[in-house]
């Protein structure tokens, strides 16, 4: 009998202009948090993806208790005890809890002895059993819509578990979740290690992964580097070992100089009653002004309350001393503020359209000849550009941004906001979801924006990254600017006491 539940040897997987995978490898044991780290773009998803049976190995073999198997599609990889819960959640909104768990699998009885139809009372009775074995409070017959992104999340995860699985993948679980939502993960983890689970524990969160995890094995560029226990292991040489040089310095320099105030909110307030309110600030030339809050401040809120996308109710938005009228995105945008929204998923990246397409959507009309035929090769060339600019890797211009790692996709948005030459730049939480490398890239971007006189409005909930690209930071409690701090006085301790300063 083998020692590992799982093995993967010499996996090697290729796309058009990409090799994904060089000769990769993974060992699970069970009852054992295996972490798997590296950069975005390093493997780790299409080697998840290669054992799930979403894509084909071009090369290599997978063993199950020592001996090969081949899974073809997820649904064998399900009927072989591998579940996984991926980065980006795709449930079905419309339908209950209890029938997104159990898609495809619906327990059967038969009406008048011999008409198969779906058993809705068991249904709802195992999803209840479930929820209570992995202590979520939710109601089996609540439709997933009305549940925020973290709690989608966890119900993905009870959904793994409803399978009794052998071998769970957990891509990114934590991107979304409260630190309260993280603390019940880490538990349901714990219970399925002593069910003798084993667990592949994809994260860029270092305190996590040295926290949760037993093993951990780095990949880069595709590349297996190699697999040490965790206790053996710290940040800076997980650091050292997935970008394969030393990062002395996690933020950038900067050479920026706020100039005079050119962007303020008077009295800005939601139509929700429950959302922002009597919020004012405001940002100078030049500024990187950071906001910071916990879970709930409603700084998203108040950021696409500015944009466009909520309603409000009351308040002034003045640029260069002049009030704008912002009623819908396309407002801001033609006045000179441009957005990086939180989720690159739902509201940032179109899927299927390719690397050109995504950068030059939103200014299409600066390359069209006659006023209505696109200049396929001015596009290119501002393509072109960014690629170059902002270090992207892709393939081709034509190449869809779906298959670009997520630090990747992150750069082509940005790029897609700075066609439009904006005066303001509103970024919400950039580097979430992107590894250490990248995030350096997009810090090193933020700084060179800021030094050409951009002002920039920076939401992140990473307190190092609020403390290390800030000038100024704003911190909101329950919807309120509760305080101002300058960047270089600000520590944790203050604005903690900001951001738990409820009324």
């Amino acid at each position: 009998m083998s020692e590992y539940l799982l093995e993967m040897k010499d996996v090697s997987k290729a796309f058009p202009g990409v090799q994904a995978l060089n000769h990769a490898q993974l060992k699970l044991k069970a009852g054992r948090v295996h972490a798997l780290m590296g950069e975005n773009g390093a493997g780790k998803s299409t080697l998840m993806k290669c054992m799930f049976g979403i894509y084909k190995m071009d090369q290599g073999q997978i063993y199950m208790d020592g001996k090969p198997v081949t899974i073809s599609d997820p649904i064998d990889a399900l009927s072989k005890g591998i579940a996984m819960v991926h980065q980006e959640l795709q449930p079905i909104p419309a339908r209950p809890i209890g029938e997104n768990i159990y898609l495809g699998r619906y327990p059967i009885k038969k009406l008048f002895g011999f008409i198969p139809i779906v058993d809705h009372d068991k249904l709802y009775k195992d999803t209840e059993e479930l929820l209570k074995k992995v202590k979520l409070p939710f109601d089996p017959r609540q439709h997933v819509g009305t549940l925020s992104t973290s709690q989608m999340q966890l119900v993905e995860i009870a959904k793994a578990v409803s399978i009794n699985c052998r071998i769970l993948i957990l891509d990114e679980p934590t991107s979304s979740l409260t630190q309260r939502e993280v603390e019940s993960l880490f538990s349901i983890i714990e219970d399925l290690k002593k069910d003798g689970v084993a667990i592949v524990y994809i994260s860029h969160k270092m305190d996590e992964i040295l926290r949760i995890s037993n093993e951990v094995t780095i990949m880069r560029d595709g590349n297996y580097i190699g697999t040490w226990e965790a206790s053996e292991l710290t940040t800076n040489t997980i650091i050292t070992k997935m970008v394969g040089r030393e990062l002395t310095n996690l933020f950038p320099k900067r050479e920026n100089i706020p100039g005079e105030v050119v962007f303020e909110v008077e009295d800005f307030t939601s139509i929700n009653p429950k959302s922002f309110r009597n919020v004012s600030f405001n940002i100078r030339r030049g500024e990187i002004l950071g906001v910071g809050g916990l879970v709930g401040a409603q700084r998203t809120e108040l950021m696409e309350g500015i944009f466009g996308i909520r309603s409000h109710i009351s308040g002034t938005v003045k640029l260069n001393g002049k009030e704008m009228r912002i009623t819908r995105p396309k407002d801001a945008i033609d006045q000179g503020v441009a957005m990086l929204t939180e989720s690159r998923r739902a509201s940032g990246i179109m899927g299927v359209l390719s690397v050109a397409d995504n950068i030059s959507i939103s200014s299409l009309k600066k390359y069209l000849d006659y006023g209505f035929a696109i200049n396929n090769g001015k596009v290119e060339s501002l393509v072109q550009d960014n690629v170059q600019k902002m270090n992207i890797k892709t393939p081709s211009s034509k190449t869809l941004i779906q298959s670009l790692s997520g630090g990747n996709q992150q750069k082509v948005v940005i790029g897609r906001w700075l066609a439009n030459n904006p005066d303001v730049l509103i970024l919400d939480e950039p580097t979430r979801g992107i590894d250490v490398g990248a995030k350096y890239e997009i810090y090193c971007i933020i700084a060179e924006l800021a030094k050409q006189g951009k002002s920039i409005l920076m939401i992140t909930s990473e307190m190092a990254e609020l403390l290390g690209m800030s000038d100024r930071i704003m911190v909101m409690c329950d919807g309120k600017c509760t305080g101002f701090l300058d960047g270089k006085e600000a520590n944790q301790e203050k604005v903690m006491n900001l951001a738990t300063k409820f009324d």
